[in-house]
């Protein structure tokens, strides 16, 4: 739910640009960024980042970048003040139908546990409460007693906590469909609506930073962790220090909840949380790590060289023999370095005729069906961008714009140079009125044109 320079996970692309005067000055303050909160550069590109420092340049009066940089090494507030300009908070209540869903039955099996109560919920990032508000309306709506759960909700942003303490919301918190929740724990004060005070007590806020050292010492462990939307704009090193401190900090049979585009950049022993929840996962207790998008639970793991579904067979067309080319059950960018350049040609070739049959089935109508054969596939094969983008735009077709995103947003992790991805992720954005959004994906698939145009 906390996003970096944008609402939603962007792609991992290279800054690029012109080079001013201050470049290297500002270098300095990306790498201070990047100690401070394991901010990858990258991710929030050359020209945002600039912005964002070009503001505290004129809101400080430094004479340059350097002695910008100078002023916030030496004075925490102005640190502070420099981190709330790149951490912007964009979120809204619900996000994501399918996360809470998950959450009402995973919590509300552990609570059926002798000695599980009170259960434990983590939001990190918490932005402006959106989430840590909705986890605690979905389970008060589930029949849960306040007394069952507890919710800490941290954040790095000290603006962002004032404003989840006031718990007063515009229109565009609300972008879910249905409305019911506004009407039993809202109340309208003009153009803004107040959250219950009984939910707003249900969650303690509090500043944190998931990379420092310590980070929620001594809080004892969760039983549900969400931390969306975060990890994919982390640093390698970063995004290895907070799934340790993840891993230290979730109970030993508990749940994680990540964003759409992130089970796959986990590195350590995970498996999908349940059959359905591909966004969340749980500790793999033994054996070769799970694949995010490969092995659920309680299906037979595989061994040697897998089997094709029987989804895989679109319009009545038999699926490839295996035994042309035997692959693992990695992900596709695992194994690459590893497979054979025949192996790979060959399972390139028999993605592109699934692709095709896929897209006959959607010039069909048939949405459904070619949605479950392409996820069949990704489960068997491992992760690919062009197969994201199809199953994204299938969801599209059929109306599911969250699943559409998440696919999309997969599709430039995998794939930073995908320009349709960016394109179909600014109609999913104008779709919902979201013209800022739509913006931002459209200079985004404009920058990667001219980039490719520049080769």
């Amino acid at each position: 739910m906390r996003t970096i320079d944008s609402p939603q996970p962007g792609p991992n692309r290279a800054t690029g640009g012109d080079v001013s005067p201050d470049t290297g000055s500002r270098r300095g303050l990306e790498e201070l960024l990047a100690e401070w909160i394991g901010l990858d550069p990258s991710t929030l590109g050359a020209a945002s980042l600039s912005r964002a420092c070009q503001r505290r340049l004129e809101a400080t009066g430094a004479a340059d970048f350097a002695a910008l940089q100078a002023l916030v090494e030496n004075d925490p507030q102005q640190r502070d003040l420099l981190v709330e300009e790149v951490v912007v908070s964009e979120s809204w209540f619900f996000r994501d139908e399918q996360t809470f869903a998950f959450l009402e039955t995973f919590a509300r099996t552990l609570a059926a546990m002798p000695g599980r109560q009170p259960l434990r919920i983590l939001s990190i990032p918490c932005a402006c409460g959106e989430e840590p508000y909705s986890i605690a309306m979905r389970l008060l709506d589930a029949g849960m007693p306040a007394a069952s759960f507890t919710i800490d909700a941290y954040d790095v942003s000290h603006a962002c906590l004032v404003r989840a303490q006031e718990g007063r919301y515009t229109a565009n918190a609300f972008r879910n469909a249905e409305q019911g929740f506004r009407r039993r724990w809202f109340r309208e004060e003009g153009s803004r609506a107040v959250i219950d005070p009984e939910i707003r007590k249900l969650v303690r806020f509090s500043w944190g930073n998931l990379l420092e050292q310590g980070f929620a010492a001594g809080q004892g462990t969760y039983d549900i962790i969400f931390c969306r939307n975060l990890l994919i704009y982390l640093t390698s090193e970063a995004r290895r220090h907070a799934e340790a401190t993840i891993d230290r900090l979730l109970a030993t049979d508990g749940a994680l909840v990540l964003g759409a585009a992130e089970p796959p950049i986990m590195s350590g022993r995970w498996a999908p949380a349940g059959a359905t929840s591909m966004f969340a996962l749980r500790r793999q207790p033994s054996g070769e790590r799970a694949a995010a998008f490969g092995q659920l639970p309680n299906t037979p793991r595989r061994t040697g060289t897998p089997t094709r579904p029987r989804a895989a067979s679109l319009a009545g067309t038999a699926p490839p023999s295996t035994a042309e080319h035997p692959r693992t059950a990695t992900s596709t960018s695992d194994s690459t370095a590893t497979t054979p350049l025949a192996a790979r040609e060959a399972i390139a070739e028999e993605r592109a005729t699934l692709l095709t049959k896929a897209g006959e089935l959607a010039n069909a109508g048939r949405h459904i069906e070619a949605i479950a054969a392409c996820e069949a596939y990704a489960r068997d094969t491992g992760p690919s961008p062009d197969l994201f983008f199809m199953l994204g735009t299938l969801y599209q077709a059929h109306g599911d714009l969250d699943r559409a995103e998440g696919c999309f947003h997969k599709t430039l992790y995998l794939d930073p140079v995908h320009e349709e991805a960016a394109l179909a992720l600014a109609l999913v954005a104008g779709s919902r009125g979201d013209e800022r959004m739509a913006d931002f994906y459209r200079d985004t698939a404009a920058r990667i044109f001219a980039r490719k145009g520049s080769r």
